[in-house]
């Protein structure tokens, strides 16, 4: 067989595809398995939504940038609840969800080399993308000491001086910690101070929170940092592959230079749902949040049984919870899904930091998380 390429050496595959694997497995054998560790929504898109996907009638190629009436809506969307100023024509590049903008953003900027500033915990595939194309991931610990946020102390203590890229990622997943306006400014500074291309994840702004927040609404945000967004989550379209990377023109043009080497656009029809979807009024949002607070309040209470804990004021599709301090999260949730049928992510998937955490998901119907509390009830911590 032909070798792998040297690249794939240090990149694992991706946990939740090994693990949904062997969950599938059980489920084979006949095992009740309930998947509380994925955070894919079950909830259907809005009807207006799907009916715009349904009435499109053309199936060419499309522009790498996505129709301007897309760009005008996704500009509107940020203005209305951001209260961020974004040019249609320039300052927002359309993309087939959000996860592909961070190779797009990484192979536009960092070179065999480069570092990159990675939080722990964060989301697995920052890092692994750097290491596709062969650069440094630095990772910079998040602690529930500091609410999950960057110790600039500890930074710039550091030798930044190959760093190009941090990541950051507020709403926090897996926390659930949120940002401030104050540590917008601080990450705004930072960047400029070392020349770092500061790129905000912000796909969780709308789930279970009252107060949105971009970067880009901090003044001088656009000299230094990039927003990636998506409608995932906010509009329940994970598989429509809907996102969106905003900033200066100077970065996206950039981006552009990858992404329309790599895709030949995003289909019409999608892109009339995704129209549809920016301009409804936050109604949707409230509809929405009624749902998952439901179950969050059930989660709390399977949290409660199992004696971990937990922030009540965190946001996003996700309870982060602290274990009690005789199991490391794997055992604990390797116990859960062998002799519980319950599959919970650990913490340490998303690095180090997260050893002592599980993580739930919001995106199993009531029913089921019901089904969890009753397997549970007589769960003995020892």
């Amino acid at each position: 067989m032909l070798p792998i390429a040297k690249r794939l050496n240090d990149v694992k595959e991706y946990y939740f595809s090994i693990k949904l694997r062997e969950v599938r497995s059980l489920i084979a054998q006949g095992k009740p398995i309930i998947n509380l560790g994925i955070g894919s929504p079950d909830l259907a898109p809005p009807e207006t939504v799907i009916r715009a996907l349904k009435n499109a009638d053309v199936h060419g190629y499309q522009s790498y940038q996505g129709l301007p009436e897309l760009r005008k809506a996704m500009a509107s969307f940020y203005k209305r609840y951001y209260g961020v100023d974004l040019g249609f024509e320039h300052e927002i590049l359309p993309l087939m969800g959000s996860k592909e903008g961070i190779l797009h953003i990484s192979m536009a900027f960092l070179n065999e080399g480069d570092q990159v500033l990675i939080p722990d915990p964060g989301y697995p595939t920052y890092a692994s993308v750097a290491r596709l194309i062969q650069a440094v991931p630095v990772t910079y610990a998040l602690r529930a000491s500091n609410t999950w946020w960057p110790d600039f102390n500890e930074l710039e203590k550091s030798d930044l001086s190959k760093v190009k890229i941090m990541w950051v990622n507020y709403p926090h997943m897996p926390t659930g910690s949120n940002a401030s306006k104050k540590l917008f400014e601080e990450l705004v500074a930072f960047g400029k101070k070392h020349q770092i291309l500061i790129v905000n994840d912000n796909p969780y702004s709308f789930v279970l929170n009252d107060n949105p927040k971009s970067i880009l609404s901090v003044t001088g945000a656009k000299d230094t940092a990039i927003e990636l967004n998506s409608l995932s989550k906010t509009f329940n379209m994970a598989g429509w592959r809907v996102g969106m990377v905003v900033g200066h023109a100077e970065y996206l043009d950039a981006i552009l230079k990858v992404k329309s080497n790599m895709d030949s656009g995003m289909y019409y029809g999608i892109q009339q749902g995704a129209i549809e979807a920016l301009g409804l009024s936050s109604e949707w949002f409230d509809q929405m949040n009624m749902v998952y607070k439901k179950r969050r309040a059930i989660i709390w209470e399977i949290c409660d049984q199992l004696k971990c804990t937990y922030d009540r004021e965190s946001s996003g599709l996700f309870v982060w919870a602290k274990i009690p301090s005789n199991k490391t999260s794997q055992q604990m949730t390797d116990q859960l899904l062998y002799e519980n049928n319950v599959f919970i992510t650990p913490g340490t998937v998303f690095g180090s930091q997260g050893e002592g955490y599980i993580r739930f998901s919001l995106c199993v119907e009531e029913d089921k998380i019901k089904e969890v509390s009753h397997r549970l009830s007589k769960y003995q911590v020892s």
